[in-house]
């Protein structure tokens, strides 16, 4: 990206991210509450101690990972709602293989298990990229489909094939030593993961910027007819980005299961694949834009928690900086396309 880009892009992300604090601030006053107080707060918990920040960036790697999968997507001219969906079939296949009774060391194991998990979450994207590639039907109704059939189904076998018998959570049995990522001891809940999202982060941001496939998702994303034109396969061009589009939301349910929970719960995710609507919005669809947002996000959520504690402001409040933001860049990315259609 040029430096008149970049600075662009940086202008845009803070204007967004200014309002959605602004409203943050004027919901927190409406209700009584005290702005500053509260800020100080989330700001404290997000990044006040070195706990704080581990905190923070332990909530920001499935973000990250969902935030890059929704990111893909959008290049090619796709909107991915499944990412939730996705992180979920992900996480189950990854407890699933991670639980396997087969006598395999840690460095066969855990890869297993993480490929597993993006394995099934790139088949779920399959489905949606298959039928918008070859029958035209709109990604966006069939993504939110899938979410429920995700929903249902690891719902159905957390409760029944696929469950513990031996506790009282709604949950598989836990996966072995050799399946889990490495962890930092102490509750931040900071593991491996964040390293594996940077990776992936690395991987998309070579992809684009180097790769025949990064160059064929750009032109489908901005153009299908001209793409087609120039000799691109659209339709397999959308397949390839959707598959990994679930693939990289499948990895962040994979590692949010080894590498955190050490098991599946029912529904282990408070939302992270809608949330990552906002972190690739924010991040301006590149990979270290999203990098960026996605810890900005993780802070968000380890701050809230804080704030709530301390001040007696609803958690909920962070939802409100998340709505603006979302509201912000994506209109800021229709005008984009709409100047680019010109």
């Amino acid at each position: 990206m040029h430096a008149s880009g970049f600075q662009t892009g940086l202008r845009h992300t803070a204007s967004a991210l200014g309002l959605g604090v602004a409203a943050a601030a004027g919901a927190i006053w409406v209700t009584g509450g005290s702005p500053v107080e509260a800020l100080t707060a989330l700001a404290t918990g997000a990044a006040g101690s070195p706990e704080a920040l581990l905190r923070s960036l332990a909530k920001a790697t499935p973000l990250l990972l969902s935030g890059l999968a929704v990111a893909v997507a959008l290049r090619c001219g796709l909107f991915n709602i499944g990412a939730e969906g996705q992180i979920l079939v992900g996480g189950l296949a990854a407890a699933w293989v991670g639980g396997m009774d087969w006598d395999a060391p840690a460095w066969v194991h855990a890869p297993a298990a993480l490929l597993a998990g993006a394995l099934a979450g790139a088949a779920w994207g399959a489905v949606p990229g298959i039928l918008r590639g070859w029958r035209g039907t709109h990604e966006v109704i069939v993504t939110i489909m899938m979410n429920y059939i995700a929903i249902h189904l690891t719902h159905y076998l957390v409760n029944g094939p696929l469950r513990d018998p031996t506790t009282m959570a709604v949950a598989t049995r836990p996966v072995h030593e050799a399946a889990r990522l490495w962890s930092l001891p102490g509750g931040t809940q900071f593991s491996a993961g964040f390293f594996l999202a940077l990776a992936a982060a690395a991987a998309v941001a070579v992809m684009f910027g180097r790769s025949a496939l990064g160059y064929e998702i750009r032109a489908v994303g901005q153009g299908p007819r001209a793409a087609r034109a120039a000799g691109v396969p659209v339709a397999l061009t959308m397949v390839r980005a959707m598959c990994i589009s679930g693939a990289l939301a499948g990895l962040a349910g994979a590692v949010e299961v080894l590498g955190v929970h050490r098991r599946f719960f029912d529904a282990f995710s408070p939302g992270y694949g809608f949330d990552s609507i906002a972190v690739a919005l924010l991040g301006g669809l590149s990979a270290w834009g999203v990098t960026l947002s996605s810890v900005l996000f993780g802070g968000l959520a380890a701050g809230s928690v804080y704030m709530e504690g301390w001040t007696a402001t609803p958690r909920q409040v962070a939802g409100v900086v998340q709505a603006v933001v979302i509201v912000a860049a994506g209109s800021r990315l229709l005008r984009q396309r709409r100047r680019d259609e010109e």
